[in-house]
C-alpha cells in the first residue's frame, strides 16, 4: 500500500505566495523522508479571489527536490489545451523525474475555464478521447500525421521523447459511470476524487472492475489510487474544528464555481460534510478510517491532501509525519 502527498498550491486572497514556496519544499522533504512515494498537484485556471500557482511550472521545480519520487497532476484539465502541447510538456516532466511522471487528467467543468479558451463545454468528451489518442502517438512515434476534428499534426515529431517506454501512464480522473469506463478502456489507473462521499465512490468502483474486466484489462491494471482530503491531529476530539476553516474556505470556493452538486459547507454541520469524504482524526481514527476504505473499495494508492488556504504549516507537517507513522 502507498501514500501519496496531494500539495497545496492554493492561497486565500492576500497571501504572500513567495513566502509559502519555501513552505512547500519543506512538506516535500518532509514527506520524502515519512515514507511518501508520490506527489500531486492540483490544476485551474482563473480562480479569483483564491490565489493558485500555474501546475506545470511548479511542477518542474518541485522535481528537484523530489528525489525519486513519482509526480504528477491531479488533475490536469486536458480539453481546453492541444495536446500536442501537454504532450511536450509532458514527455519534458518524465526526462526532469527520471521517469517518474504520471499524467492525470480530467474533464474539466468550470465555464469561465473553457470560455476563456474558446471551448464550448459540449465538446470537452471528444477533444478528450483525440487528445489522447493523438498524445500517445507523440509519444511513440518519430513522425505524426493526424488528422482529426478538432487537431492536426502533418509529418511532425516532439522535441523531446519521454524517458518511460510508451509515455507517462495516464490516470483518468471521473465522477459518472461513463467517465469511469473510459477510465478502464484507456487509463492506467482511475484517479478517484472522493469529494462526493464514498456513496457514490463505492458503485463506481464496482462499475470500474467490471468494465476492466470486460475490456480484459484486469491484469494491466494494478494501481488503485484515491484521492481524499486527510488531516491527522494530536487528539480525535480537537481534529475536525483544527481543520475545519481552511477546508469551508476551499469547497465554498468550488461550489461557487459551480461545481455539480457541490453545496455550501456552512449549510450544514462540518462534521456532517465530511462524513465519507475526507478522513479526519487523530492516528488510531485515521488508520482505522484508511483500513475502511481500503476494505471498501480495494483501493492501495492514498494520495493525501494535508493542506488547504489557511492551514498553517506547521499542522501540516505534523499531519504528515503521522501518516508516514500510519503506513510505515
Amino acid at each position: 500500500m502507498k501514500v501519496g502527498l496531494f500539495l497545496n498550491t492554493q492561497f486565500p486572497e492576500g497571501t504572500d505566495v513567495a513566502a509559502r514556496v519555501p513552505e512547500m519544499v519543506t512538506q516535500v522533504k518532509a514527506a520524502r523522508e515519512a515514507g511518501f512515494s508520490s506527489l500531486w498537484f492540483p490544476h485551474h485556471w482563473l480562480t479569483w479571489p483564491m490565489q493558485m500557482l500555474a501546475i506545470t511550472p511548479v511542477m518542474a521545480y518541485v522535481a528537484a527536490h523530489a528525489q525519486g519520487m513519482t509526480i504528477g497532476p491531479n488533475i490536469l484539465i486536458l480539453p481546453p489545451q492541444n495536446p500536442m502541447h501537454v504532450a511536450e510538456e509532458s514527455a519534458t516532466l518524465d526526462v526532469l523525474t527520471g521517469g517518474n511522471y504520471v499524467l492525470g487528467l480530467g474533464l474539466g467543468y468550470r465555464e469561465p475555464e473553457f470560455d476563456a479558451f474558446g471551448i464550448p463545454l459540449s465538446e470537452r468528451a471528444p477533444r478528450f478521447n483525440e487528445g489522447i489518442g493523438l498524445m500517445k502517438r507523440l509519444w511513440t512515434e518519430d513522425k505524426v500525421t493526424h488528422k482529426g476534428r478538432f487537431y492536426s499534426v502533418t509529418d511532425a515529431g516532439l522535441s523531446v521523447k519521454p524517458i518511460r517506454a510508451g509515455g507517462p501512464p495516464l490516470y483518468i480522473a471521473g465522477q459518472a459511470d461513463v467517465s469511469v469506463r473510459r477510465a478502464a478502456r484507456i487509463g492506467d489507473a482511475w484517479l478517484i476524487v472522493n469529494s462526493s462521499g464514498l456513496s457514490k465512490t463505492e458503485p463506481l468502483m464496482k462499475t470500474y472492475r467490471a468494465a476492466l474486466a470486460g475490456y480484459g484489462r484486469t491484469d494491466a491494471v494494478t494501481d488503485f489510487p484515491i484521492t481524499v482530503e486527510c488531516y491527522v491531529g494530536e487528539n480525535n476530539a480537537t481534529a475536525h474544528e483544527e481543520c475545519r476553516v481552511p477546508l469551508q474556505y476551499k469547497y465554498d470556493a468550488y461550489a461557487s464555481w459551480g461545481l455539480e452538486g457541490r453545496r455550501s459547507v456552512s449549510e450544514i454541520p462540518f462534521t456532517e460534510f465530511a462524513r465519507d469524504k475526507f478522513i479526519i482524526g487523530d492516528k488510531v481514527a485515521v488508520k482505522e478510517e484508511i483500513a475502511r476504505y481500503r476494505e471498501l473499495l480495494g483501493v492501495n494508492h492514498f494520495i493525501m491532501r494535508c493542506q488547504w488556504p489557511g492551514l498553517p504549516v506547521e499542522r501540516t507537517l505534523a499531519s504528515i509525519r503521522r501518516l508516514g507513522e500510519i503506513f510505515g
